[in-house]
This record gives structure tokens, sequence and C-alpha cells, in this order.
């Protein structure tokens, strides 16, 4: 079997492997439902989501041990990831030949080409890795903006599976939907059109990545190379060369992507797979400039001090960035989050969502909580993506420590945040119409929400007697029928005497018969139509900010109860009050 079989049987088995654990991302007891599988595999495989956390927080996640494993075989064998193993390179290799399939040799040697902009994604790593270096105290992990492992992991989890999904509801129950995914699939598409233009586009120019392989291969042991100096130069090698390496000459060591295609191509099989140096020359280093480099590095370390200018971790903190339960503190949050999608993708009620800019550019992709969105709030016995969350940046926690119960009693439940009502939009409070459902749905025990009962008169409700028969009262004024049949409405003459209505038709009030009046009111007064309201409120030391409540309110639009990020257990400094009183 040809080398570059094995290398496609091998691309489309780990292309394969990495959809598999996209869909089996699900809660739930089913064979393709999260059930032991290693959903986080090819993250905890990445180098760069574990050398970029180690620097931010100079500690390494233990499930990040994996990418020393990728390390050491890129060491042993070069790039091998990139052209065996990456999931999103394969889509790229498969997508540049369709694309280019039919084109000239001609064409295709000069699209395979070298050139000098494939530097810019050594400068791209510079800059993250400098992001999350220096200066210490305002590190920030932003490599999964651009690291190809959690750009392919989000771009399937949160955009192509829900598409996909949504006739067949194979993956999920009912439809899920994500905040914002239009950037996410723009830059998808982006990324996988522009093969069409230049063959693995993103992973020559781009790819951060591929910027530490190659940088890594340059002291790989075995290695794509000429086995002598002297060949009919037919640059037939160049044809299909995927990372643009330029095999026919000196070849450049750290572009190569191992795709074998100059091995297969080769006419007089001068290229093989070795562990000397090429006979031709080789080209070790990336080719980057000092100036480029010092440029890269400068922009790394003023980045995170430029864009926390409008202190976003201080006293300007976004009052609707809202994380989910086992969140690390912000600032710590940001250096462990790798913006994978892997909590939205796990949470059933798919309240967890990609965060914009608009708390900052940090946030961006980073799960918040959006409780107006998906099937509930925080489910309280959920404690999923904790447990999915492949750096730690929401640690695990049980459901003791998330309700405060067991050992965790003294420590209280873990709260996300605080519910407000606003008054003006809440219907009991400024329509006089009855509702409850906030109390009814709050999950926490005791509520968190409790109500008060209150008897308003309605604005047209001052009406003029006409009639008394038994326990039906005529007026003079015209009623729209069965509108206070519902058993919220209540006659009101005096302080001692107010009887629930039960029907009504256009010039009648019926009273629940169990409620006579001890004195009936006399043709000819007055008597008042009140509305009986059980008025919410909230108890701000039993709320955790589930947003449930939030979820189910009725009122369309803006709620009128909604989820602040006050009073987190994480942000001891964002409590309600910060002084007493």
């Amino acid at each position: 079997m040809k080398i570059v079989t094995v290398r496609r049987i091998s691309q489309i088995f780990f292309f394969s492997m990495f959809v598999w654990f996209c869909i089996v991302s699900t809660i739930g007891e089913r064979f393709w439902q999260l059930r032991g599988w290693p959903v986080n595999w090819f993250l905890q495989l990445d180098p760069l989501a574990a050398i970029s956390t180690a620097l931010t927080t100079h500690t390494l996640y233990r499930p990040l041990l994996w990418a020393l494993a990728t390390i050491i075989l890129t060491i042993i064998f070069g790039r091998f990831f990139c052209g065996w193993v990456c999931p999103f390179g394969a889509l790229h290799q498969f997508v540049g030949y369709l694309g280019n399939r039919r084109k000239k040799t001609a064409q295709k040697i000069r699209l395979n080409k070298y050139r000098k902009a494939q530097c810019i994604k050594y400068l791209i790593l510079i800059f993250f890795l400098f992001m999350a270096a220096f200066p210490s105290l305002a590190a920030t992990l932003q490599t999964g903006l651009l690291d190809p492992i959690p750009l392919v992991t989000r771009s399937f989890s949160l955009l192509l599976l829900p598409i996909i999904d949504r006739t067949v509801n194979f993956v999920s129950v009912s439809a899920r939907f994500y905040e914002g995914a239009w950037l996410i699939l723009a830059i998808f598409l982006t990324a996988v059109l522009l093969n069409l233009v230049i063959p693995r586009f993103y992973c020559r120019f781009i790819c951060p990545l591929g910027a530490l392989f190659a940088i890594i291969s340059r002291f790989a042991i075995w290695r794509i190379g000429k086995k002598q100096n002297e060949c009919s130069n037919c640059n037939l090698c160049n044809k299909a060369c995927e990372g643009g390496c330029e095999p026919a000459g000196n070849i450049r060591i750290s572009e190569c992507v191992l795709c074998l295609n100059c091995r297969e191509d080769c006419p007089d099989e001068l290229i093989v797979y070795q562990t000397r140096p090429s006979l031709a020359g080789e080209i070790t280093n990336p080719d980057i400039s000092r100036r480029g480099f010092t440029l890269s590095l400068a922009s790394g370390i003023f980045a995170v001090p430029a864009v926390r200018l409008s202190n976003k971790l201080g006293s300007n903190w976004h009052h609707q960035v809202i994380r989910p339960p086992g969140a690390l503190q912000e600032e710590e949050f940001l250096k462990r989050c790798i913006k994978c999608g892997q909590c939205m993708r796990v949470c059933p009620t798919n309240v967890i969502q990609p965060g914009g800019i608009q708390p900052g550019l940090e946030n961006l992709w980073t799960p918040v909580l959006n409780n107006r969105i998906g099937s509930s709030g925080c489910q309280l016995n959920c404690v999923a993506c904790g447990q999915i969350c492949p750096t730690s940046a929401i640690r695990p926690i049980t459901l003791d420590e998330k309700h405060g119960t067991g050992i965790f009693a003294e420590a209280g439940p873990i709260k996300v945040g605080t519910a407000f009502f606003d008054r003006n939009r809440c219907l009991p409070w400024a329509m006089d119409k009855p509702c409850i459902v906030c109390e009814e749905n709050c999950p926490v025990s005791p509520k968190a929400i409790y109500t008060q009962e209150y008897f308003n008169t309605l604005r047209d409700g001052i009406l003029t007697v006409k009639k008394v028969d038994a326990h039906i009262i005529e007026v003079e004024q015209i009623l729209i029928p069965d509108k206070f049949a519902s058993g919220d409405y209540y006659c009101f003459i005096d302080s001692n005497q107010r009887r629930k209505i039960t029907a009504n038709d256009k010039t009648s009030l019926e009273i629940s018969p169990d409620e006579i009046f001890d004195k009936p009111p006399a043709p000819g007064s007055m008597i008042e139509v009140q509305v009986r309201l059980q008025k919410p409120f909230v108890d701000i030391e039993k709320c955790i900010g589930c947003g449930v409540c939030e979820h189910e309110c009725p009122v369309s639009g803006k709620k009128a109860i909604r989820v602040s990020a006050v009073g987190e257990t994480r942000s001891p400094d964002r409590k309600l009050l910060l002084k007493s009183p």
C-alpha cells in the first residue's frame, strides 16, 4: 500500500474520530452520548494549549500532559500531527485537493511554492505566547482565537452540528442556538475557502500551532530529503507539496507537514524519508526577520495592558458576564479558557453561550450564561460544564459543593449571580396582571423568590350599582364579558367586605355563592373591582443566579426579572454592597 494512501486513511480515521467526539459531547445514557468517551483528547494533544496555559498560570493541568507525547513524536518524526492527525488540516487538504485537482502541473507547482508570507504564522505564535507570558500580572490566554484545534472544535460543536441536527434532532432533543454564530461561521468558511486560492492557506500562513510544530520539527530525527543532490529538475515533487517546503531544492524542514506527496511524485525516487539530512541541502530555521520578531514580541507584551485599559476586571466589570458555576475568578479564568466551546456543547439546557466583545475583547467566545436562550436556565442538579472543561477554567465541582450541602454547608451554595426585578416591566407590579411564574419556577429550597398579597383597584374598576339580586350585582357601566372570571378579581365595598368575583357579563358581576355580602350594596352606591396580586420579591441571600426565573418570565423582549453577576461566589469584590450601610 502506498504511503500516501496510509496517510489518507489516517486523516479519515482521526477526522471521523474528531466528529464522533463532537457528537458524543451530549448529556445522556445512550452509546452516542457522553459515557466515558475521551471527548477532549484532541484538545489535550494540543501543545499550544498546554504551553500557553503553563505560561499564564505557571502550572500544567494534568490532562494536558498528553501534549508532551505530541511534542516527543514531533521531535522523532517531524510535523506528523499536521499531516496525519489534525482534523482541521485534513479538511483543508481535502478542500484544496477538490479546488485544484484539474489544474495543470505548472499551475500546481506555482501554487505550492514557498512564500515569504508564510512567516506570518510565527509572528502570530510569538504574539500569543508573549500575551500569555508577559507581564505576569496581566497575562491572558488568547491562543484559542486561532489555535486550529479549539477553532475547529468550536466550529463543529456550535455551528455545523446544530445546523445539521436541526431537522433530525439526533444529537439533541431540541434545536440548539448559539449567539454570535455568524462570526464563527465567517471565520470558519474563510479559513476553508481560502484553500481554493492556495492549498492549505490557513496551515501555511496563519496557524499558530503549525508554527509551534515547525519550530520543534527542526530538531526532528526523521525527515524528508533527497538521497542525492543531482536530479532531473522536473520539479514534480513541488506539484502537490502541502506545506510549500520546496523539496526540489534546499528543503525547508520547518514547513514540511509530512504529506509525503513529493516522495510519491518523484519519478526518479530520489526523495526519501530518512534520518540523515537531505543531500540537496536543508533550511532548518523558520524564515523570521529580526524586525518581525521584535514587533511581535513588543505587540504581545503591550496588547494585554492595552485591552485592559477599560478596567473590565476592576470597577468597570460587566454585570452581564455571568460565568458557569465552578468558573475561576475572572482574571484566573482568562488565563485558562481556550474558547473551545466544550462547556457550551455539553450544557443540557443550551444556556451557556459564546461571549461577545461588548464586555471586552478577552470575553470573545468565552462561556457566559444567557438565560433567554435554550430550554431553561442553569439546572440545579447539573455540573457537566466543569467536568468537561479541558483546562479547568471551569473547575470540576460536585453537586454537594454546588448546593452548599455536606462538607460545603458552611460555605453555602455556589452563586453565579443574583436576580433583580424590573418593576416597570413586571406584570403584577406595572400592569396589575396576576403572575407568579418566577416564584413557581424558582428551583431553590426555600425559594429565593417570594410573594406578598396586594389588592389594587382597577383603573376603570369603580362601578355604579343598579340592582342587587342575591349574589348577582347589576351595574350601570358596560363590561367586557368574562373579563373578571379568572378568580383573581374581587368586588370591594368597604374594608370588611371584599368578595370574589366568579363571572361577569356585559352588565353584571357574579359573586361567589360562598362569599355572600353581610350587607349588600344599595342601588346607586359605588363598588370597586379589585385584582388580587401576588407581587414578587427576591431574597438575595437565597438567590443563586441560576436564571430559571428569567428564562420562564412571560414578558417578551427584555425580561421583567434579570440575572446579574452581582454577588457571584467566585468574586468577593462583586458583592451587592461593598460596604455596610
